[in-house]
């Protein structure tokens, strides 16, 4: 088992609540990659809790958005665990700065071990919820895992569509084979050099001509708003290479079988919308909401407390995690 360093001050993007406890913790996915993780818990709880585990966006580190959500709910009388997925922040796992399908639905399904035999957690009243990339990987987890009571998707991504088909759905399968030709010889080169290249973080310089979704990813990543020494996309990003196995892996594949309650959330005029609507087509049941935030951008949704339906995902989750 590999050893981590962990830091010991408060190193988040937001201020720490008085309201609630706060320790790191570490547990083991399936596939022996160590986690880590910030555990939230009311002060003066009593009792087991209902339990949420919290990670994203994708690229980020849980001392940016997801630790903001875990602190709120733990302010609400929520235990809340925000993780750090495999091989980025301050998780285990080589070679750094790759993402997974599989592993990466396997790390919130490792998050529920943990809070499954988590004092002060109630193992009958489990949830998730993920934000941007791993708002699609959230409901893949709640496909696969029946522990997972209800789950939360934030203005989500489907990362191996977006992966696969660029955004709007704009590459075809031309595009595709070009992209994984380059891919492929980006592989032979990492090995030939025995290191990883980066994909580059969010884009600086910004250019005058940038989308206004990069400007605001540019807005959060790359200003004191959100920046992060650990997060891959206020720095170098991932490895080139990580985008391969997305590229062939539909995430929403059984996303009709979720029996749990899902919630799905997104701003109504955020660039990446229609994740969330066609993902939302797919479930069934009527324990299945979407709730479209009027006037709200993508990054609206990763820190702005004025915007995140925190009535919404509390009341959702009172429902249903009983």
């Amino acid at each position: 088992m590999e050893t981590l360093a962990l830091t010991k001050e408060w190193d988040k993007t937001f201020q720490k609540s008085e309201k609630v406890c706060h320790r790191k913790v570490t547990f083991s996915n399936r596939f022996g990659i160590l986690l880590t993780a910030d555990l939230y818990a009311p002060k003066d709880a009593q009792g087991r809790l209902p339990a949420v585990a919290v990670s994203g966006p994708f690229g980020a580190v849980k001392e940016q958005s997801s630790g903001l959500y875990a602190q709120t709910l733990a302010e609400r009388g929520f235990l809340t665990l925000a993780f750090d997925p495999s091989f980025t922040g301050e998780s285990g796992g080589n070679p750094r700065y790759v993402a997974s399908p599989d592993i990466n639905t396997e790390d919130f399904s490792a998050a529920v071990d943990f809070l499954s035999v988590c004092d002060g957690a109630d193992p009958d009243r489990i949830g998730i919820l993920g934000i941007c990339g791993w708002g699609g990987l959230a409901l893949n987890a709640a496909a696969i895992d029946t522990r997972i009571k209800a789950t939360v998707a934030s203005t989500m991504y489907d990362m191996s569509r977006c992966t696969a088909n660029g955004y709007f759905d704009s590459v075809d399968e031309d595009g595709r084979y070009e992209a994984r030709k380059a891919l492929n010889a980006q592989r032979t080169e990492d090995f030939r050099n025995g290191s990883y290249a980066r994909a580059g973080g969010v884009v600086d310089p910004l250019p005058e001509d940038a989308p206004f979704f990069v400007k605001d990813y540019y807005d959060y990543y790359k200003t004191p708003r959100g920046y992060h020494p650990r997060s891959l996309n206020s720095n170098e990003g991932w490895n080139t290479t990580s985008a391969i196995s997305f590229m062939n892996t539909k995430l929403l594949s059984y996303a009709g079988e979720i029996r749990s309650a899902v919630l799905v959330i997104h701003g109504d005029k955020a660039h990446s919308c229609y994740f969330s609507k066609d993902a939302f087509k797919l479930l069934k049941g009527e324990n299945k909401e979407l709730l479209l935030i009027p006037g709200a951008v993508h990054t609206d949704l990763y820190d702005r407390l004025d915007v995140i339906p925190f009535d919404r995902i509390e009341s959702f989750f009172r429902r249903y995690l009983k």
